[in-house]
């Protein structure tokens, strides 16, 4: 009675056989039978150590950069208002990333925007000669598909120039049954990490043609239905600042030239009065 694709889970038998698995820290129940939302893994990667060796997973805390403790929806998909203990508070989409500036409590945030596309750009390790193209999306698509649930409409394009392969997973509307494009793409970073969110002590092992495709290197971008609501003021601010330091610069070259002129004009005048004397 294991929950395969959540490590961070309690799961227990009933009479009848049924296994129930509940999220660690919020008691939610999961469908093993698919991913989990990434709203909810987010939650449960911010539950204290001990809390989690409590319950019987020996597992550390992940790599906490980007990591904060978000609010989640019954369903668990993000709030799209999202506020930490200091009520700063900011707007996100369906995959948790911020599209707004940091505010305090009154910040409103009417809608959760979707986001549609997502581009992974992953580096492969060197070797010495490249992957055929076919192979390498061959050997991609059916991770997605095996690994992760992900219907094969929704990879778009895949792309390689060794040792750069660039995937986009386009997801405008998805059915009940889906797998979200978020969650895919957070699983995944998760493997490429080796912080797994998978069930098992394996680590991922992708292979082309019987040879290990090792990636080094992990870019995700996020594109939403609309385009996010950082303030003009502050870009306003940071051209402001690029300017003056530009004029700054030119400034300071404009007056070593003029010394230097000064100088040149100086010793020319001394070398003339010279010559007369």
């Amino acid at each position: 009675c294991t929950c395969v694709t959540n490590k961070w889970t309690v799961c227990a038998q009933d009479d009848s056989g049924n296994c129930t698995c509940t999220l660690v820290g919020s008691n939610r129940e999961v469908d093993c039978s698919t991913l989990t939302s990434k709203c909810l893994l987010m939650k449960a990667e911010m539950i204290p150590l001990k809390e989690k060796c409590f319950q019987g997973h020996p597992h550390g805390l992940l790599d906490s950069d980007g990591i904060y403790n978000p609010d989640c929806e019954d369903s668990g998909i993000f709030k799209a208002r999202q506020c930490n203990p200091t009520d700063t508070c900011w707007c996100v989409n369906t995959a948790g990333v911020r599209r707004s500036e940091k505010g305090d409590k009154s910040l409103s945030c009417s809608e959760l925007v979707r986001t549609n596309l997502i581009y992974l750009e992953l580096i492969h390790k060197k070797r010495s000669s490249a992957f055929d193209v076919p192979d390498v999306r061959n050997a991609l698509k059916h991770l997605f598909e095996s690994r992760y649930k992900l219907h094969p409409k929704y990879i778009a394009a895949i792309k390689y120039n060794s040792p750069l392969i660039q995937i986009r997973l386009n997801q405008s509307e998805k059915s009940r049954c889906d797998v979200d494009i978020a969650d895919v793409a957070y699983y995944f970073e998760k493997d490429i990490k080796d912080d797994s969110v998978f069930n098992s002590n394996s680590t991922l092992t992708v292979t082309v043609n019987g040879d290990a495709l090792d990636i080094e290197k992990l870019q995700i971008y996020y594109v939403d239905e609309k385009p996010p609501e950082f303030c003009m003021k502050q870009l306003a601010a940071n051209i402001s600042a690029v300017v003056t330091v530009v004029m700054l610069i030119a400034g300071f070259g404009i007056t070593v030239l003029v010394i230097l002129r000064w100088l040149r004009t100086r010793k020319y005048k001394k070398a003339e009065i010279k010559e007369m004397e």
